[in-house]
Order: structure tokens, then C-alpha cells, then sequence
């Protein structure tokens, strides 16, 4: 298992406790984002065993930012100068981030 599916992994099970719609069911209070991302970082470090990383500031960012940029792409019907807006950048900062994590196709033919 390579370090970014360690961390997509826990990723993945933390934001799906956490940010999923509440059930019927009783379940555990949701963990804030700050404590979710904390917890995961002593996780995947666990899993390292010792094992060393690089590229960890990057490889946690995109882990981050590619699901922030969707939701809020959803959450604002597409419109990416509403979305820029609710993020806080400029729109052609956010079509260069879209177009990173693949949310928008290239305009280049």
C-alpha cells in the first residue's frame, strides 16, 4: 500500500463518519475537521513503521483540496464565480485548481 492510499484511505473513512448526512441510527458524534485530519496523520505515521515520506505538505493538499473544490463547485450549481467567491480566490486561481484535479476539462484542443 503506497503512502497515498494510506491517507486516502483514512481519509475516506473519516470524512464518510463525519460529513455524511446523520442517520436514524445512533452513531457517534461527528469528529470536527481539525480533529479528523490529526487523528489521520498519527494513523498513517503508525502505518509507516518507521518508513520515511517526502512530499507529505503536497500530498495532503491534494487529498483536501480536490474534494473542497467539488463540493463547493456542487454546492454553488457549477458557477465558478460564485464558487471562487465562497473559497476566497481568484477565478482564475480556481480554474487552475479544477483543471489540476481534473473538475473541468482543459480548454487547450
Amino acid at each position: 500500500m503506497t503512502e497515498r492510499d494510506l491517507l486516502s484511505s483514512e481519509r475516506s473513512s473519516r470524512l464518510s463518519g463525519t460529513l455524511a448526512a446523520p442517520s436514524a441510527s445512533a452513531q457517534p458524534q461527528p469528529q470536527p475537521l481539525r480533529e479528523a485530519v490529526e487523528t489521520a496523520m498519527r494513523r498513517y505515521f503508525e502505518h509507516l513503521d518507521g518508513s520515511q515520506t517526502s512530499d507529505l505538505y503536497a500530498m495532503v493538499m491534494a487529498e483536501v483540496e480536490a474534494p473542497l473544490l467539488a463540493c463547493v463547485m456542487e454546492h454553488t450549481d457549477g458557477n465558478q464565480t460564485r464558487a471562487a467567491d465562497v473559497l476566497g480566490l481568484n477565478r482564475g486561481t480556481l480554474r487552475k485548481k479544477l483543471k489540476q484535479y481534473g473538475l473541468i476539462e482543459s480548454d487547450a484542443p
